[in-house]
């Protein structure tokens, strides 16, 4: 009988405490570190690998046979999100386009991340230009003060490779906000 009270008696002083505890304002969280330099590495692949920030997207192009076409290719501009802006996605959006019926979606994706050409920032900076990306969609460059290609932000430009030309990104690029082509 005293058992049965004391471990009452413990589950209840165990409970309020919890009640207790889950009423303390949460710490904000750390902000986020800048993502270490890319340092070119030979080619475009070679270099994302070499990096270790770019995982998720690497593995997106392998599941895509892609990787071969980004080595292949001799002129390239990549926007390459890094890990944590594909972790930045809606909660199941990653696990959603990687899945197999998803692979013309995740194939799209990522060649919108891709010009079929070499354009360093010193070709948009101080300029607002569009740019088409493999996918047939067009990025807009900003070269104001923050380098941007669309809603996400150049943390780290002109990253130069053997095959063109690598642009760290923070965001992911969604081809489903493609800005509308410019008027010629």
């Amino acid at each position: 009988m005293y058992l049965t009270r004391s471990l009452i008696a413990g589950a209840a002083l165990a409970l309020t405490a919890g009640a207790a505890f889950a009423q303390v304002p949460a710490a904000a969280p750390a902000p986020a570190a800048a993502p270490a330099p890319v340092v070119a590495a030979g080619d475009a692949v070679d270099t994302l690998k070499a990096s270790g920030q770019f995982t998720i997207f690497l593995k997106a192009t392998d599941a895509t046979n892609l990787t071969a076409f980004i080595k292949a290719n001799k002129a390239e501009t990549i926007f390459a999100p890094t890990d944590a802006a594909f972790a930045a996605l809606p909660a199941g959006e990653l696990d959603r386009i990687m899945a197999q019926p998803a692979r013309a979606e995740l194939q799209k994706l990522l060649i919108y991340h891709m010009i079929n050409a070499k354009v360093p920032s010193s070709e948009f900076k101080g300029a607002v230009r569009q740019a088409p990306t493999m996918a047939g969609l067009p990025v807009e460059l900003d070269g104001g003060e923050t380098l941007k290609v669309n809603d996400a932000a150049i943390v780290q430009p002109d990253v130069l490779v053997s095959n063109g030309v690598i642009h760290v990104i923070d965001k992911v690029l969604s081809p489903a906000k493609a800005p509308a082509p410019a008027a010629n």
